[in-house]
């Protein structure tokens, strides 16, 4: 009997533990589930994180102080270990500290691991992390002068090391780390240094391959550019702000679509700045940003063709192009209030921002037009093209004005207002290009609405100029060591400049120093900043010649412009697959062209 009662004592005894296992189970958070109400409050990362191992030294100081720098570029596991062997040690004495920068071979978003070994004293050692763009900006310090800070995301801070384990910290932009031993007269051991890299794991499902390398290089840079803007939301740039900036989206929304094809960062982030934004207010603050916002639901729907999300956007848009239709005075005029802004160079050319504003709202009535059509609004899509055509009347005056008050067509910031004016039909192409934009080459050049630039510069067949300011504008950030492009340049910077991954040498200018304007004067400069991308999609719709022609990528029309280039072959991505293209120029000066597209798209070629 007592037999039989133990039995059913451990019979319920284990099914109390599997009851209480359930239970705890069925409390446990769902993380795998798209039902959210299991876990209402958890929000799950979509990013990757790679862990990146440096690739030279760039500088040291009291090497007498320290052994076995070499093994902090062996490839390594994480992992800390009681063997202690292939250790760096960097020991400080009598208030002499030693420091390292590390190089790690292009710029990053995230932060830094260091995986320590087993000193004799046991207690956390202080060490001070500096993260650089450039190397110039990891050696620098906090001085309220040089543009150098911590807002938005740290840079420069103190970590302390534990003995024998693993501490991370840091989520900003950065491919250079300085490292310095704060504490004195201690022994640090390190068996591994690395760059924490936070990405979103995703294919490049676009190309581009020419005869000329160095346009390939600047298309993949600007891709890579975008990527590593393409975090949680899309961000304008990886060091500073890392917000969602409208008016910057537009040409990584053109690059994504180029590169990537659908991805989830631009509705997220298109709805973000939606929820945050009522009307009557302007994205950002800024008119014309609002005016992107409308401006990339066409393009995205275009390139996407996903009708259940413009669906879900229908009531905002309604109500944006209702808003917008209220700055336009009894002439045709635009009368944007908010902050009047097209790009930093152009924000002391009053005529070339109100030139572009005009464009861009003809530009936004456009698109509202054929918004209005696809979402049923057929009345208000019909009272934006009388818009559209009333602005279009007052754009001699507007125009005139703007070429009145052009003394240098090369200074900063007077090529913006013709190249949108140019996109809007406000200006005639040919006579813009030859008498505004291509003036001086690539003076006056931005890194922003450089992109537009390009687009009127198709528009007036000028694509060998084009390429040429390509090569000449994108191609210098390159030679100065970029592997991504900046929020800014002017090529007025190059003579006598120091590459940024080198320490500028006594005579040199520091690029990132000494330049800057506006809110990214020295070392605030953002130098990985998405609205640089333009070449990429540039080149992807005008060289190797894709248009989308129907929403959704239905229709697609193949119209190479090879300029001076021999041949180029690539990659598109679609929604229905990805387009193959390969255009050669034959011996008698014909482009032969070979297309291999998913049987849902039609192909119409010229």
């Amino acid at each position: 009997m007592k037999i039989k009662l133990s039995v059913l004592s451990l019979f319920i005894g284990l099914s109390s533990v599997l009851l209480a296992q359930e239970k705890l189970i069925s409390l446990r958070p769902t993380l795998n589930s798209d039902d959210t109400k299991s876990c209402p409050f958890s929000q799950r990362d979509t990013r990757v994180r790679e862990y990146v191992t440096p690739v030279r030294m760039v500088w040291q100081q009291h090497t007498e102080l320290m052994t076995g720098t070499d093994f902090l570029f062996r490839q390594g596991n994480g992992q800390p270990d009681l063997v202690n062997a292939n250790i760096c040690i960097l020991r400080s004495q009598n208030g002499v500290k030693p420091s390292i920068l590390l190089d790690f071979g292009k710029e990053i978003q995230g932060g830094i691991q260091v995986v320590t070994g087993m000193p004799a004293s046991k207690k956390p050692i202080t060490v001070r992390i500096r993260f650089g763009e450039s190397v110039s900006e990891a050696m620098c310090e906090i001085d309220g002068k040089n543009g150098a800070s911590n807002d938005h995301a740290i840079r420069d801070f103190e970590m302390k090391l534990p003995w024998l384990g693993v501490a991370e910290f840091g989520n900003s932009g950065f491919r250079f780390a300085r490292i310095d031993l704060i504490d004195d007269n201690v022994e640090l051991h390190i068996k591994e240094i690395k760059a924490i890299s936070v990405y979103r794991d995703i294919p490049y499902k676009g190309s581009f391959c020419s005869n000329d390398e160095r346009l390939n290089k600047i298309w993949q840079t600007g891709a890579y550019t975008v990527h590593l803007n393409m975090q949680e939301f899309l961000w304008d740039g990886i060091k500073r702000d890392r917000l969602v900036w409208v008016g910057d989206m537009h040409p990584e929304v053109m690059t994504i679509s180029s590169v990537f094809g659908y991805n989830e960062v631009v509705p997220k982030s298109l709805n973000a700045i939606r929820d945050v934004t009522p009307l009557p207010n302007w994205m950002n603050g800024i008119s014309s940003y609002s005016i992107w916002w409308l401006l990339i639901q066409r393009d995205w729907f275009y390139y996407q063709g996903d009708r259940n999300y413009l669906n879900s956007q229908k009531d905002y848009i309604v109500g944006l192009i209702r808003f917008l239709m209220n700055f336009v005075d009894e002439k045709g005029g635009e009368k944007l209030d908010g902050m009047r802004f097209l790009d930093w160079p152009s924000s002391n050319s009053p005529e070339s921002i109100h030139a572009g504003l005009q464009a861009l709202l003809v530009m936004a009535m456009d698109a509202s037009y054929e918004l209005c059509n696809i979402l049923g609004e057929t009345e208000l899509a019909n009272e934006a093209e009388r818009l559209a055509k009333k602005m279009r009347k007052a754009a001699p005056a507007v125009r005139k004005q703007y070429l009145k008050s052009m003394k240098d067509p090369s200074a900063p910031g007077a090529k913006q207002g013709a190249a949108l004016m140019v996109l809007a039909n406000l200006m005639d192409a040919k006579e813009a290009d030859q008498h505004i934009i291509s003036v001086n080459g690539a003076h006056g050049f931005s890194t922003f609405y450089g992109y537009y630039m390009l687009k009127a510069m198709a528009k007036a067949g000028d694509y060998k100029g084009a390429l040429d300011i390509i090569r000449t504008y994108w191609g210098a950030m390159l030679d100065l060591g970029a592997t991504t492009f900046w929020e800014d340049f002017d090529l007025n910077w190059l003579p006598n400049a120091a590459r940024i991954d080198e320490i500028v040498p006594e005579g040199k200018n520091d690029i990132h120093r000494d330049f800057g304007a506006y809110c990214y004067q020295k070392f605030r400069h953002s130098f990985c900043h998405g609205w640089a991308s333009g070449p990429t999609s540039w080149l992807s719709e005008y060289v190797l010649g894709v248009q989308v022609v129907e929403p959704g990528c239905k229709v697609i029309r193949i119209v190479p412009h090879l300029g001076d280039l021999k041949w180029v072959k690539g990659t598109f991505p679609t929604p229905y697959g990805i387009i193959s293209i390969s255009h050669t120029l034959s011996d008698n000066g014909k482009i032969v062209t070979e297309v291999d597209a998913p049987s849902e798209v039609l192909v119409l070629r010229e």
